[in-house]
């Protein structure tokens, strides 16, 4: 079975051939689009600010991913997956100020006794003010911290099609999963979704609970290189029990052959801006790169696409030269800080860790 990694990897080539090679600016959405201008962040830090372990025995001894950032307590925190090796666990992290971060621990293991997680547990959201120019407070649900994880039911770097769930907390180190909520083999799942669930988005806005996902469709044969598309999606709840995908999924659909997320149309960071609805996202394209983009709408369910990077892949030999994606964005004294995984160097060496951009020029 073909892992995510690998599948960006292995068919880099195969679909430059099949597509063509990128075609210059990717213009993927109209001359009407919105402005991005509140939500740009083109200087980059350059360097990591989270890294691997240097403890060859830790959960995150291989790799850190898919980073969410909040502020609680006057503190600012950071979730992250860890690698091991055998596949991912969830880490927190703290910083005072968005760049030296301390590791806290290890917060959601896994369970050899689960089906669903003997293998991996990675919780990538936490409910928290939805507003752009806050510093991502998180909200109570009955008193408790309300999270929202995906698991992958084998071995390996994100390997098999994964579930959604919910878990709770008081404390932010302590967390008690609750059952699956969305799975790929759902009745009313559909094509675009039934290879497997990725990273959830949970945001609460007007009465109702919003549940973006990316989901990835069942790879082709062998024969037509076993790539499949990764797309993104919504589904509502009243109570957090019973939830209904919205007929119109996906909301974020791959663009044409040769845009930025030809392939994949990922990881949604779903934040408030005004009126606007912000979907930060990121897009695998043909070309071999994952970016960070943005679209936004009126409401949820209907975004546009922003034809602008916001944080694109780096030059040869930065921290980011092969990719720069799965965005998580905070403000702090007015700076929109917008943090992403970066990798650099080429697979099985390849360097992943946490790097961020802001809005403002570092001092």
């Amino acid at each position: 079975m073909p892992t995510r990694r690998t599948f960006i990897r292995k068919s880099a080539f195969s679909m430059l051939a099949a597509c063509g090679a990128l075609r210059g600016g990717a213009q993927f959405a109209e001359a009407s689009a919105p402005d991005p201008g509140p939500y740009l962040t083109p200087y980059k830090y350059g360097k990591l600010v989270l890294a691997k372990s240097d403890d060859p025995t830790a959960f995150d001894s291989k790799s850190v991913d898919c980073p969410f950032v909040f502020h609680h307590d006057g503190t600012f925190y950071m979730t992250y997956v860890g690698y091991d090796g055998i596949g991912y666990q969830t880490g927190l992290a703290s910083s005072t100020d968005l760049i030296h971060w301390k590791r806290l621990g290890c917060i959601l293991r896994r369970d050899p006794a689960s089906a669903i997680t003997r293998y991996n547990i990675a919780m990538n959201w936490i409910l928290r003010g939805n507003d752009l120019s806050a510093p991502g407070n998180l909200r109570r649900v009955d008193g408790e911290f309300l999270g929202a994880w995906h698991a992958y039911p084998e071995a390996g770097y994100e390997s098999g099609p994964a579930v959604i769930g919910l878990c709770r907390s008081r404390d932010l180190m302590h967390w008690e999963l609750g059952p699956p909520i969305l799975r790929s083999d759902d009745h009313d799942a559909a094509p675009w979704e039934q290879g497997g669930l990725y990273k959830p988005c949970l945001v609460h806005a007007d009465g109702l609970y919003y549940l973006f996902y990316n989901a990835k469709t069942r790879p082709n044969p062998q024969a037509r290189g076993g790539a499949w598309r990764e797309q993104t999606g919504i589904a509502t709840s009243k109570d957090l029990r019973h939830w209904t995908r919205y007929k119109g999924n996906p909301i974020l659909p791959n663009g044409p052959d040769g845009s930025w997320d030809d392939r994949f149309a990922s990881d949604p960071c779903v934040l408030r801006h005004g009126h606007e609805w912000a979907i930060f996202y990121y897009g695998l394209s043909s070309d071999g790169k994952a970016r960070d983009l943005l679209a936004i709408g009126r409401d949820p369910f209907h975004p546009q696409k922003v034809n602008r990077i916001l944080v694109d892949a780096g030059a040869p030999g930065t921290v980011d030269d092969d990719y720069a994606h799965k965005p998580s964005v905070v403000t702090a004294d007015g700076v929109l800080y917008h943090f992403y995984c970066a990798v650099s160097g080429k697979y099985p060496n390849d360097i992943r860790g946490i790097s961020v951009a802001r809005s403002q020029p570092w001092s």
